[in-house]
């Protein structure tokens, strides 16, 4: 099960997935209040962990390795304690219970300033001035899945607007993990991305320790969004890790290939 991350939908994972479908079966939805999810006035992380329950139903799964990238780590990390009788493992993506919330400013700032763009285009311009090192064919690639037509033509996000996102309320429950994930007994991987600003080495090391069984890793070249910015070393752990061959914390492991490997892929992904 992969859970993308706030404002962002299910083809996040797209990359990612095309890595790894020979080898899995991979489930990944838009959360509620994204892409084509329904739009809701709860946006609780139990309430989210809930609607995993209802997809899992819904398909008669059991269990499931629950991967999850920024939001979406936080409400797999929830799932996990809620439902352990559910869960095979969890994967935490860039994201830790003390996240450097002041690295998301620009981020959130583009996110939350956007009025709306003639074309993708438009918008890929825009998204490049905020993160110039971003690749321009995965950023039109991912706006085409994050952007709809308004009724006055012009394109918007395709995410539940009507308010703002609650940042103090999401970083609260990431902080009271810290007193709850000694609790998961399942196997735990952290993968920070090797350039990002949100999750730093020591602080990754020092909650991934929290866990009985846990693994860390850095993603090279890879900056907060890592299954877009270096997605074939991303699956490359998850595939170690979900197969059992990741080494233990505190061991070596690193990435070899050199991103951005997501450049072999244009064009659509099916």
């Amino acid at each position: 099960m992969l859970l993308h991350g706030g404002a962002l939908t299910a083809q996040t994972w797209d990359y990612v997935a095309v890595a790894l479908r020979d080898d899995f079966r991979l489930l990944a939805l838009d959360m509620r209040g994204h892409g084509a999810s329904d739009w809701t006035d709860d946006y609780a992380i139990e309430s989210y962990a809930k609607d995993l329950v209802a997809v899992l139903d819904g398909l008669q799964i059991e269990r499931a390795h629950i991967a999850g990238m920024s939001l979406g780590g936080t409400v797999g990390c929830e799932f996990t304690l809620c439902y352990p009788e559910r869960t095979e493992s969890l994967a935490m993506i860039d994201v830790i219970s003390r996240p450097v919330f002041a690295a998301t400013a620009r981020m959130r700032a583009f996110i939350a300033d956007f009025r709306g763009a003639a074309t993708v285009d438009d918008v890929v311009e825009m998204a490049l001035v905020v993160s110039p090192r971003s690749d321009p064919e995965r950023l039109r690639y991912r706006m085409r899945a994050l952007l709809k037509r308004g009724r006055d033509g012009r394109l918007m996000w395709k995410r539940d607007q009507r308010r703002p996102a609650d940042y103090a309320a999401i970083l609260g429950h990431l902080a009271g993990f810290e007193a709850r994930v000694q609790d998961i007994a399942v196997p735990f991987l952290l993968a920070r991305g090797g350039e990002s600003l949100i999750v730093s080495e020591d602080a990754a090391h020092e909650f991934t320790a929290r866990f009985r069984e846990g693994r860390c890793v850095s993603i090279a070249g890879a900056g907060h969004n890592v299954q877009e910015d270096n997605p074939r070393d991303l699956a490359d752990a998850l595939k170690a890790f979900w197969t059992g061959r990741l080494p233990a914390h505190g061991e070596e492991w690193r990435t070899t290939r050199s991103p951005p490997w997501g450049r072999a892929l244009r064009g659509p992904i099916g």
